[in-house]
């Protein structure tokens, strides 16, 4: 019996050192954007007034998602955004998003092309948006003259 006893905790000793040293490396990776980052940040418009809220992911595979707090109207109506990061220099990257107006609004499809600086534990984030808007048969992707400037700053969303 006592036998049994010293195999059960050898193999439950083995057991709980393959988890630990496992989980090792994950809970000491440091705070890394290019595995992937979310940041809440605060959008403001030229004058300084905050605009609107919006969770931002750079996703670990270069894709940009957000979702905005003024997306749902009252004054503007618009899907979430969808697009594209990639790195641009030690703790920077830019992106670009699509979304598409909703009525009552026109339709349309707006491009928002992002810069962003992020700190340098990665856990705060400041940045720039240049807005540009197209009618739905025109190419997103083409040239258009902004039709709105923000600035923007956050912090990393973390477990």
């Amino acid at each position: 019996m006592s036998t049994l006893r010293s195999w059960s905790v050898i193999v439950l000793l083995a057991c709980l050192s393959a988890v630990t040293l496992h989980a090792s490396p994950v809970t000491a990776d440091p705070l890394n954007v290019s595995h992937g980052a979310t940041y809440l940040i605060t959008i403001k418009d030229a004058q300084g007034a905050v605009a609107s809220r919006t969770v931002i992911t750079l996703h670990g595979d270069h894709t940009l998602s957000a979702i905005d707090s003024g997306q749902g109207g009252p004054a503007f109506f618009f899907t979430s955004q969808l697009g594209a990061w990639a790195p641009d220099g030690p703790n920077s990257a830019v992106g670009r998003t699509l979304d598409f107006d909703l009525p009552p609004t026109a339709p349309g499809v707006a491009r928002l092309d992002y810069m962003f600086q992020f700190s340098a534990d990665n856990t705060h984030v400041t940045g720039s948006i240049t807005l540009r808007s197209f009618q739905l048969q025109d190419d997103p992707l083409g040239e258009s003259d902004p039709v709105g400037e923000f600035t923007f700053d956050g912090t990393r969303v973390t477990p």
